[in-house]
């Protein structure tokens, strides 16, 4: 019987080839639906106002860079300051509920319920107590941002292995060694897809948050060009808006790499690649 070999590192230029083998189905598909969209106005005289055609929205985009410059630096910081907000708080909560009892059972019922609470309810509150500057949109964004951040890093401490925990207290290690060696570094996988869930709302809360009240942002800027009937200039702000959160989305997961190293070491994310057919013993197939 055959065995399987021993699987070897991957180089960076393979795992290149890789990482473009996993997206290039989605941009096949994307560039698909632009394509189709392209063709339908045309076919269609569907009026611009209704709904233009992406090659008109790429055209107005250009043309009004000028004035999405500033609302774009404008919301990348309410995002930014936001998510930073929500980073410190929600991992500050997740250790306070896994380390104590008393605050678990007393916050986590009540950050449960804040989740059923709208933020579109919330945000009116915020602009009346602390006016139109810059504060409300980051709120808002902390508001949207932390609840996946905090119950991440409070259910990756708790499923650290039992068995490394015991083993390592009978050989005299402390907590606060347990916790370095053990809780923390077995954590991150979880805390970092709590991370990649938040950024990936952060975008949407400052816009939230400008649209309730707000003299710059990409918000504001689709509320006027709502109100003026240029739908080609709101395709374009929803454009950069999800560029935007998919620039963020990939930051952190660079950040994922390079701290997890060790995880993605061990085959996470390469198995597939590993169990093709045309990579088994023949004996296997």
């Amino acid at each position: 019987m055959a065995e399987f070999p021993v699987a070897a590192r991957p180089s960076w230029r393979r795992r290149g080839r890789l990482a473009l083998a996993q997206y290039l189905p989605a941009a096949a598909l994307v560039l698909t639906l632009l394509v189709l969209w392209e063709l339908a106005t045309h076919l269609w005289k569907i009026q611009p106002w209704l709904l233009p055609a992406p090659s008109a929205i790429w055209k107005a985009g250009l043309a009004a860079k000028g004035l999405l410059g500033p609302h774009t630096w404008q919301t990348a910081q309410e995002t930014l300051w936001g998510f930073l907000l929500a980073l410190g708080v929600g991992l500050g909560l997740g250790l306070l509920i896994e380390f104590s009892p008393l605050v678990r059972y007393a916050l986590y019922p009540l950050l449960v319920v804040s989740q059923t609470i709208p933020i579109i309810a919330i945000a009116p509150l915020l602009v009346i107590w602390l006016g139109y500057g810059i504060w409300p949109k980051i709120i808002v964004v902390g508001l949207v941002c932390f609840f996946p951040i905090v119950v991440n890093t409070a259910d990756g401490l708790r499923s650290a292995d039992p068995e490394l925990i015991a083993l390592l207290r009978t050989m005299g290690a402390s907590e606060g060694q347990i916790f370095r060696l053990v809780r923390w570094p077995g954590a991150l996988p979880m805390i970092f897809s709590g991370i990649k869930i938040a950024i990936t709302y952060s975008v949407v809360g400052a816009i939230l948050g400008e649209w309730v009240g707000a003299s710059r942002g990409l918000g504001v800027f689709m509320l006027r060009a709502t109100n003026s009937f240029r739908t080609d200039w709101v395709f374009a702000s929803i454009a950069i808006t999800a560029i935007l959160s998919v620039c963020l989305f990939g930051l952190v997961s660079l950040a994922e790499r390079l701290a997890l190293r060790w995880y993605y070491a061990a085959g996470r994310g390469e198995r597939w690649e590993e169990l093709k057919p045309s990579r088994l013993p023949k004996a296997t197939r």
